[in-house]
Parts: structure tokens; sequence; C-alpha cells
């Protein structure tokens, strides 16, 4: 068997593999790039664990630092808490979403793909009333008031960046809600798109998963 010599028959050959590994390229590209963002998750946690074991002063509790304050009473965690439980609603509703997108059911997609933006924007909401708290505490990425200096840096790092993914996630999720409910994907006859986004949705909820294990937790 000759093998192909120009441009074009290598690019018709690797496109006839399609079929045999039952993915699209708008899939195939969304976990390469889910596979390289998670290296880069994987390094900053590595770098906070680095920061934590060199840290030059007591590294503060997280239940204090985090603790909200309801009357007299001190609640430990309790925002972040709250912020995880929106977050993992927010993957039941993604996972609905496909689902009906898949029984080609326009108005249901819609419905919750708005739902997780919903969800997706209350978690930024709550983020960002964390980050304004902390800061008006007097924490910053270089100093920390309750201890090592390296505390506030890993914190505005990890949470910042997770914080990006899931404003850039809500704007993603936002296209594809409009899109769907407009029958962009009724007259395409495919609502994959669903799924691509929904796979990215789902990794930003998993690395929060991890952050809130590490960072809040231990």
């Amino acid at each position: 068997m000759e093998k192909p010599s120009t441009l074009r028959e290598i690019i018709t050959d690797w496109a006839s593999d399609q079929p045999t590994f039952r993915m699209s390229w708008g899939k195939a590209m969304m976990w390469i790039f889910l596979l390289s963002d998670a290296f880069i998750f994987g390094s900053f946690l590595a770098a906070y664990a680095g920061a934590r074991l060199a840290a030059t002063g007591p590294w503060p509790a997280a239940e204090k630092v985090f603790a909200l304050h309801i009357g007299h009473t001190e609640v430990p965690l309790l925002l972040i808490a709250i912020m995880t439980f929106v977050l993992i609603s927010s993957s039941g509703t993604m996972a609905l979403a496909v689902t009906y997108g898949y029984q080609k059911n326009r108005t249901k997609t819609g419905l919750f793909l708005m739902l997780t933006v919903l969800l997706g924007l209350t978690f930024v909401g709550m983020q960002v009333f964390e980050w304004t708290k902390l800061i008006h505490e007097g924490f910053r990425p270089w100093e920390n008031p309750m201890g090592a200096p390296q505390f506030g840096a890993s914190f505005f790092m990890l949470t910042g960046f997770h914080g990006m993914h899931v404003t850039a996630g809500v704007i993603y999720l936002l296209i594809v809600a409009i899109k769907a409910l407009r029958g962009v994907y009724d007259r395409l006859g495919d609502y994959q798109n669903v799924e691509i986004a929904g796979l990215y949705w789902h990794f930003v909820d998993l690395v929060w998963v991890f952050i809130f294990a590490f960072f809040y937790l231990l």
C-alpha cells in the first residue's frame, strides 16, 4: 500500500479515521485542550504544595481565614461549602442539558444550559465576595495578616485561575444555550456541541473539587 504523498492525501487519510474512533474533531480538540489544562492546574497545585512546605511563617488555618460570622457565631468554611455545592449542582444541570440535546429537545436543552449558566454566575459572584472580604481584611498576593505571606499568593493564584475558567465557561455555555434555543443545532442535525461544552464544564467542576480538597480542607 502506497503512503500518501501529498498534504491533501494525508489530510484525507486522517479524516477517514474519524468513523473508526467515533469522535469528531471538535471533541478530540477539547480533550487535548483539557489534558493540557490539567497539566497547568497540576503544576499550580504542586507549586502550592511547595510554597506551603517552604513557608516562612505559620500557615493559617483555612477554617479561620474563610469563616463567616453570622451574628455572634463563627461558621467555618460555610461560603466555600455553598460554592462547592453550587458548582457540583451545575454539573447535574449540564448533564441534563447534554441528555436532552441528544434527544433533540431544543427547549429543555436550552433551559438546563441557562440554569447551568445561572449556577456558574452564582459561583463567580460568591468568589468575588470572598476575594473582596479577604482583601478588605488585608490579604494580598505578597502578604498575609495571619501568617505566611505565601498563603496569599497561593490563594489568589489558584482561585483566580479557576475563576477565569468558570467565567469563560459561563460565556461559552451562554453562547451554546442561545444557539440551542434558536434551533441552530436542529438545522445542523447535531447537538454534539452541547456535549463538547459539557466536557469543559465538568472539567472545571472537577478541578474545583481538587482545589477544595487540597487548599481548603488539608
